[in-house]
C-alpha cells in the first residue's frame, strides 16, 4: 500500500516535470519564432482582432464601472479628512499602478484565454495538427505564434485602454455627481502620475501578464486530451492557473517596483 501510494505521488512529480518541460520548450518556440511580416502578417492581424477587438467591449464596460466604483468609494473616505480634491491622484494611481493591470489581465484570461485554449484543444482533437506536421508545416510557428504575440501586443494596449476609461469614470462621478473642483481633479492627478514610475511600469505588468496568459492559455490548448471532456479541463485549467499567476505575479511585480 505504502509502496504503491510511493509510486503514485513519483509519476504525479514526473508528469508534472515534463509538462513544465513541454511548456518552456513551447514558450521557448513561441518567443524565437516571431511572425514574418510578409508571411504570417494575415494571421497575426487575424488574431489581433479576434484577441484585442473582440475584448474591447467587456474592457471598456468594466473599466468604466470600476472607476466609477472606485470614485465613489474614494470620494467617500476622502471626504471624511477633507481630502476629496485628492480624488484624481487617488482614481488613476489606483488603476495604472493595480487595478488597470490585474483586472484586464484577469478579464483577458477569462475571455481571450479560455477562447484560445478551446480553439487549439479542438484542433487537436480533430487532427489539424497532425495534418500541419504530415505536410512540413510546423504547428508551433503557424498556430502557436502568431497567437502568442497577438497577445502579447493586445494586452498592454487593452491596459491602457482600462486605465483611460476607468479615469473618466472616476471624473464622471468625483465631478459630475460629487461637485469635486475639475481643476482639482485634473491638477492633483497630472501632479501625481509620473511617466516612468506609473506608466512605464503598468505597460510592463501587463506585458508580463499578457505572456504569462497567453503562454498558459495556449499550452493548455496544445496539451490537452482530445476528447470534449479533456478540452473542457483544459479549459478550466486556463482560467485557473492563469488567475492565480496574475494574483502572484502582481504581488512580485508591485514589490519590485514599488517596494522600495
Amino acid at each position: 500500500m505504502f509502496l504503491r501510494s510511493l509510486a503514485s505521488t513519483g509519476r504525479k512529480g514526473i508528469n508534472t516535470c515534463a509538462s513544465f518541460g513541454r511548456a518552456g520548450l513551447m514558450l521557448f518556440h513561441a518567443l524565437v519564432g516571431v511572425p514574418r511580416f510578409r508571411k504570417h502578417a494575415p494571421l497575426l492581424v487575424k488574431q489581433l482582432y479576434s484577441i484585442g477587438v473582440l475584448s474591447l467591449l467587456i474592457i471598456v464596460v468594466s473599466g468604466l464601472f470600476i472607476g466609477m466604483v472606485l470614485g465613489l468609494q474614494g470620494y467617500l473616505v476622502l471626504n471624511t479628512y477633507g481630502a476629496e480634491s485628492s480624488l484624481g491622484m487617488l482614481v488613476a494611481l489606483s488603476l495604472l499602478r493595480e487595478l488597470g493591470p490585474v483586472v484586464t489581465a484577469l478579464l483577458f484570461a477569462g475571455r481571450a484565454g479560455s477562447a484560445l485554449t478551446a480553439e487549439i484543444g479542438l484542433m487537436k482533437a480533430t487532427e489539424q495538427l497532425s495534418s500541419m506536421e504530415m505536410m512540413a508545416v510546423d504547428p508551433l510557428r503557424r498556430i502557436i505564434s502568431p497567437r502568442f504575440w497577438a497577445g502579447l501586443i493586445s494586452m498592454p494596449l487593452l491596459t491602457l485602454i482600462f486605465v483611460a476609461v476607468g479615469i473618466i469614470g472616476g471624473a464622471i462621478v468625483g465631478v459630475s455627481w460629487k461637485g469635486i473642483d475639475t481643476g482639482f481633479f485634473w491638477s492633483a492627478m497630472q501632479n501625481a502620475v509620473d511617466v516612468r514610475t506609473d506608466i512605464v511600469n503598468c505597460v510592463i505588468k501587463s506585458a508580463v501578464f499578457a505572456v504569462t496568459v497567453s503562454w498558459i492559455a495556449l499550452f493548455n490548448g496544445y496539451d490537452a486530451i482530445p476528447t470534449s471532456e479533456g478540452i473542457s479541463r483544459a479549459t478550466t485549467r486556463t482560467v485557473v492557473h492563469a488567475s492565480l499567476a496574475i494574483l502572484g505575479l502582481d504581488f512580485v511585480l508591485t514589490a519590485l517596483m514599488f517596494g522600495n
